[in-house]
């Protein structure tokens, strides 16, 4: 179906734009945007026909869902190393300089670690046939020999139950199952992949299968980093499906369970590769600068429509339309588009390296990684006053369905490294109460981002990005993060606050 049969037509966006909101599902629940007295009081701060630039053709003219479109059919999987992610930094580059707008590589070195086939079973026993298990290995594991592993299974359901069983696990499968139900959760057991089977290792097992952070299945596992400390001992580690963790559980519930898992994957030596920027240059402030960002990679099952091709085409669309207004905003806006996000993030840091001189002029950062569902609020992490500074500037988003802040802080993965610098970070929180549904997976398409919400979230991002880069202030600067011992390595979180 054409894209042009999934866009808002004109008479809805300018009843949006004039005020009358269009009906939504409600939005959670968050703290309300309480005008003050003096907000109440103060003039207008932005012209209303700014607010018409940029957000009604963001409803319009569907060019966010027909650039996704490009980047998930057109290039596909996107891994850190991998020609399609190599592909994926050619046609941003290229695609910014349509736009006119100015655009350049940044050059990082990224993992590069590729896939190989899988397999797993229940072996039969006495009490049940053979069952084949719905199974991918986890990015980062190492693999099997060729002829398999085979060994008995023993479940956990936290690391500290783990912990508690020592050498009990030695020369067995670790399985790591857990209640992950809602997207909430996801924070809440994501460890149990990205640092389960480092443990499990470390107490002699030979192998760990964790099951899949997920609200939803159709026997669809979902795949995820998982980290090894250097020189520590590593074990091949698989997700398996929400159906066969169930089955697992069902079956050790009635005595011992044998798997045998077969893993093929490998670790090339690192891969050169690339963060895309660009850049809009402020008329009158150019060397404070507004940082809008995604990430570019994805995992190697799916195409990364939700995580994150939504998020790259909505910064890049903002980046487009603001490029469009007759006046560049007061500062400069850069649009940076990360590399090696899902397994490393390299790009993050490396943005943070290079531009380190220039973080104290950096007064807002925004990452998008939630996937393309509707605008529900605003977030903001920055020093006293930020809420009240940015309410003025909401009116043109409440027929979006945004009229109130989070009661989460803004964050990001790739944007985390800038926190030592105390960078204020702004956000446009969407609807991910479905995005685990497809997280990580084979599914994660094109057909599961709906375009009209990609739109109001694309016109949010767009409009909250001038704001940041037209208001007469900038927010204040947040508190420095409270030092922390040694840190591991870089474990996936949840997306609703990073990862």
């Amino acid at each position: 179906m054409p894209v042009a049969t999934f866009i808002l037509p004109a008479s809805l966006a300018l009843q949006l734009l004039s005020g009358a909101a269009p009906a939504a599902k409600p939005a959670p629940k968050a703290a309300p945007a309480k005008p003050t007295t003096s907000a109440k009081a103060a003039a207008p701060v932005y012209a209303q026909a700014t607010a018409e630039k940029l957000i009604g053709p963001a409803l319009t003219d569907g060019h966010a869902y027909a650039r996704l479109a490009e980047l998930t059919d057109g290039i596909g999987p996107r891994l850190s190393g991998s020609p399609g992610a190599e592909a994926a930094v050619q046609w941003a580059l290229r695609s910014f300089k349509a736009d006119g707008v100015k655009a350049w590589l940044e050059p990082v070195k990224v993992p590069h670690w590729v896939r190989g086939e899988a397999s797993g079973e229940v072996l039969a026993s006495e009490r049940t046939r053979g069952h084949r298990l719905a199974l991918l290995a986890l990015g980062g594991s190492p693999p099997t020999a060729p002829e398999g592993i085979t060994a008995e299974v023993v479940e956990v359901t936290s690391l500290e139950q783990l912990e508690s069983l020592g050498a009990a696990v030695k020369g067995k499968f670790v399985f790591f199952n857990h209640t992950m139900s809602v997207a909430a959760d996801y924070g809440r057991f994501a460890g149990l992949r990205s640092r389960g089977p480092a443990a499990a290792a470390k107490h002699g097992a030979v192998g760990a299968l964790v099951r899949s952070l997920a609200t939803a299945s159709l026997r669809t596992p979902h795949t995820g980093a998982t980290n090894f400390p250097s020189g520590g001992p590593r074990v091949p580690a698989a997700s398996v499906s929400t159906e066969d963790a169930d089955l697992l559980h069902r079956l050790l519930a009635g005595g011992p369970v044998r798997v045998k898992l077969m893993l093929d994957a490998s670790e090339l030596p690192d891969a050169d590769s690339s963060n895309v920027v660009a850049e809009i240059r402020g008329r009158e402030k150019p060397r404070e600068i507004v940082l809008i960002g995604a990430h570019l990679d994805s995992w190697d099952v799916g195409t990364g429509a939700h995580d994150d091709g939504a998020g790259v085409v909505m910064v890049m669309e903002a980046a487009r339309l603001i490029a469009k207004l007759p006046q560049a905003p007061r500062r400069t806006v850069r649009v940076v588009l990360f590399m090696n996000e899902e397994n490393g993030l390299r790009g993050g840091r490396a943005y943070a390296e290079k531009h380190a001189a220039e973080l104290p002029r950096h007064v807002g950062a925004l990452e998008m990684d939630a996937g393309g569902g509707r605008p529900v609020s605003l977030s903001v992490r920055a020093g006293e006053g930020g809420q009240d500074l940015l309410r003025p500037w909401m009116a043109p988003l409440t027929a979006l369905g945004v009229t109130q802040f989070s009661s989460r802080e803004a964050g990001g993965a790739d944007i985390s490294p800038l926190l030592p610098a105390r960078v204020p970070f702004f956000g446009v929180e969407v609807d991910s109460s479905r995005y685990f549904d497809v997280h990580h997976t084979e599914a994660d398409t094109l057909d599961k981002v709906d375009p009209q919400d990609l739109a109001r979230s694309t016109a949010a991002v767009a409009w909250m990005t001038y704001a940041l880069a037209e208001m007469p202030g900038t927010l204040a600067r947040p508190e420095a993060p409270a030092p922390r011992g040694p840190a591991p390595a870089p474990a996936q979180q949840s997306k609703t606050s990073g990862h």
